[in-house]
């Protein structure tokens, strides 16, 4: 049988910091951690985004300090996000070859070969209606969509990306990709899905900071419903039968449980993306004076990585560099 107390003592390895690290469970890494970044079409535009303190909006002929500064933190991989000039109904220019993505990535490509750019694919940012697909009689059409997002996918692989992220949530669209990519000789091109992606509140900042508020509606028809774990693993599952090479589960902080539900059931590399809503809402707090910025941060990311996450997206990731650095 098990001694109990007074033999039994679990506060004996918590009397100092290097005991405590020595039996420490879960830690997060600056290698875990992938840096979101918005690029916008225009020249010299370094803009701060008002509910996003600390986090900017880009124009490619930036971005070369930024992933400098990037890659000096030993900071693995950029995600890209791009806000275009000129928006339509099928959103072409995600996938023009001279796109404000496509641009981005050969400027970064250019000044840190290193670096890893993962970019996001999908319509909302593109399209003049905000939604993530192709709109046929007030309908988001699934089937219609896939082409167009394997022709983003495409382009932003012929621009340099290391990695395609699909984060629309069309069905189909991670086995859609994997044939396009293949068929152009990019077998060795990683999809990293955004498998279950929440229709959730917390993506607020993320709509100011991309422009990408839908102009009629919600998208409930595509994003997943909140109260829904089974459904998570359902799409886990098809998303891996159909080429996914990481999976990722979105929002992080409010899905924690389906994050580790996630882990339990399958084998493959698990993303969690600390969205918007969730770093505006500390970086808020912390401007009030309510909450320490470096303990609660760090605390957010170990929380998320020890419900199961081998990969944090987080726009903290170059503080929480700094940070860790010294820890």
């Amino acid at each position: 049988m098990m001694a109990g107390f007074p033999q039994l003592r679990l506060r004996r390895l918590r009397q100092s910091e290097t005991l405590r690290a020595l039996v420490r469970e879960n830690r997060i890494d600056v290698g875990d951690l992938i840096y979101p970044v918005f690029v916008v079409d225009g020249k010299g535009i370094r803009q701060e985004i008002d509910s996003m303190p600390g986090i900017f909006r880009y124009s490619p002929d930036q971005l070369s300090a930024e992933a400098e500064e990037v890659a000096k933190l030993k900071i693995p991989a950029v995600l890209l996000f791009g806000i275009p000039e000129h928006k339509d109904e099928t959103g072409s220019s995600a996938y023009d070859p001279q796109g404000v993505v496509q641009k981005a990535i050969r400027a970064i490509k250019s000044a840190v070969p290193e670096l890893l750019v993962v970019t996001d694919i999908c319509l909302c940012e593109y399209t003049s209606h905000g939604h993530c697909g192709i709109v046929s009689n007030g309908v988001i059409d699934n089937d219609r969509t896939l082409p167009l997002l394997s022709s983003v996918a495409l382009s932003h692989v012929e621009a340099g990306a290391d990695i395609v992220a699909p984060s629309d949530m069309m069905d189909g669209r991670v086995k859609a990709i994997r044939e396009a990519l293949d068929d152009k000789g990019c077998q060795h091109i990683p999809i990293l899905s955004y498998a279950a992606k929440y229709a959730s509140a917390f993506y607020g900042p993320f709509r100011e900071a991309a422009e990408s508020a839908p102009q009629f509606g919600d998208r409930r028809s595509y994003q997943m419903d909140p109260p829904n774990v089974r459904e998570a693993l359902r799409e886990v599952e098809l998303d891996i039968a159909e080429g996914a090479d990481i999976v990722m589960v979105k929002p992080a902080l409010a899905y924690l449980d389906v994050i580790r539900e996630v882990r339990n059931k399958f084998n493959h590399p698990l993303a969690a993306y600390n969205v918007s809503g969730e770093y505006a809402m500390v970086k808020a707090a912390c401007q009030k004076g309510w909450l320490d910025e470096r303990q609660v941060v760090l605390e957010t990311l170990t929380a998320i990585k020890r419900a199961g996450a081998d990969i944090v997206l987080t726009y903290h990731a170059k503080d929480a560099a700094r940070w860790l650095q010294t820890v």
